[in-house]
């Protein structure tokens, strides 16, 4: 029986990658996704991987959501904690509502992910929790005190984490890319995006299955020895200490 993997944001841009890595690599994938309907019933009907639908802001809908993916495909082996938002903003100009509703998705939504997950982890004495992260987390951006701070923060949960999770057979890892060629991205003016990778040494931005590359590897039983580990996947734009 192949082990079950929950992947947040599952069903566009980063979490799609990811999602059909893992899929691809043998594992019974649930992606999650907030509110796209229209997306994630088409990412289904490409994919054959069942779509559920929760905030992972909302930790009783967290809960929920587990119960029900775990009903349908068993026990969650691997959690790769995707979900996340912008609410870009000058700080000077930032509301409490757009500082609270990253907060709440970015850095409450990873524990409330994990935490319903962890128990069961450690009965089975296996388990891979995976976050995405961001160079930003690592370097900070203006404009992006929210998303920083709670980017920064999952790299921090993760390290704390995954000293608890080790004799338990857990690992607990983060991953941090740089720019990526979603649809986000490359829906930004040309010129802005030429500036962007001029920033990059490599000369390119990243692509969505690079980093789903990653999440394979630390789901494996291969990577058991590496946890607590931050993955820069950047391009060279950022080398953290």
């Amino acid at each position: 029986m192949s082990k079950v993997a929950l992947v947040t944001g599952g069903t566009r841009g980063i979490g799609a990658a990811i999602s059909m890595a893992l899929k691809n690599a043998g594992y019974s994938v649930a992606a999650n996704y907030a509110g796209n309907d229209e997306a994630a019933q088409k990412f289904k009907a490409e994919t054959g991987i069942p779509v559920y639908r929760w905030s992972v802001a909302d930790y009783d809908a967290c809960e929920a959501g587990i119960r029900q993916v775990e009903a349908d495909l068993g026990p969650v082996a691997v959690l790769v904690n995707n979900a996340g938002i912008t609410r870009d903003s000058m700080f000077h100009k930032m509301t409490r509502d757009q500082w609270r509703e990253v907060i709440d998705t970015n850095l409450h939504g990873v524990f409330n992910m994990t935490h319903p997950l962890w128990s069961g982890m450690r009965d089975r004495k296996f388990g891979r929790v995976v976050t995405i992260s961001s160079i930003n987390g690592q370097k900070g951006q203006a404009g992006q005190a929210n998303y920083s701070a709670s980017k920064a923060g999952d790299i921090g949960f993760t390290k704390a984490l995954a000293q608890e999770g080790a004799r338990a057979g857990i690992t607990v890892n983060v991953i941090c890319p740089g720019y990526i060629g979603t649809d986000m991205v490359m829906a930004v003016p040309e010129k802005v995006r030429e500036s962007i990778i001029a920033q990059i040494p490599v000369g390119r931005l990243g692509e969505p299955e690079e980093i789903a590359r990653c999440v394979v590897f630390l789901a494996s039983e291969d990577s058991g020895f590496i946890t607590g580990a931050t993955i820069t996947a950047n391009g060279g734009q950022y080398f953290a200490g």
